[in-house]
């Protein structure tokens, strides 16, 4: 449950478990942020599935567009406002309870908080190994930034200070060359 997205989020490995095809994705899909902290994301598309809350004696089924995401989350899906909106649903995060109407009487589905604080645990842990990733990432960009010209052969000197060139023999059309250090001592 989050009453703070304003979008119902299917991941796709949740697709897979359900084994619906990718095919049944709707590509009129725009980019989102606020999921993984800080960044930009775009779905891989849109899906109308059938979800239903209840038990055999009182449910309600509605249809809620899901928008599926490539990468991982704690959870199989997101339920936002949208839900909420559809099935006239009151969460109550407090009680970890979600109720709705239903034709024989209200519909309570509620959770556990071990399972709540377990949920958390996860996310935490996801949301800080996405962290560093990223920030292996950069220093690995960096890194990359700092590897010698790749034109430069292995083993070639370059000296540090002042060089004198003496023709090997200046009588060779060559141009043949050695290379010393400009501030030798005689001795």
């Amino acid at each position: 449950m989050d009453g703070g997205s304003g979008l119902n989020i299917l991941y796709a490995n949740t697709l897979e478990l359900l084994e619906i095809d990718r095919s049944r994705l709707r590509g009129d899909v725009a980019p989102f942020h606020g999921i993984v902290p800080g960044k930009r994301t775009r779905p891989l598309g849109r899906i109308d599935l059938l979800v239903c809350f209840g038990t055999p004696s009182n449910y309600r089924k509605e249809v809620l567009t899901f928008e599926v995401v490539e990468f991982g989350g704690a959870y199989h899906a997101i339920l936002g406002r949208p839900c909420y909106a559809k099935f006239m649903a009151v969460p109550n995060y407090t009680y970890l309870k979600l109720k709705m109407p239903g034709p024989n009487g209200v519909i309570t589905i509620e959770s556990t908080y071990e399972h709540a604080y377990d949920c958390d645990v996860e996310c935490i842990e996801y949301a800080e190994a996405l962290a560093e990733a990223e920030t292996l990432i950069a220093h690995l960009d960096q890194l990359s930034s700092e590897v010698p010209d790749s034109k430069r052969r292995a083993g070639a000197f370059e000296p540090t200070e002042t060089i004198k060139l003496i023709l090997v023999d200046p009588a060779c059309p060559d141009n043949r060359a050695l290379r010393i250090s400009a501030t030798l001592d005689i001795k």
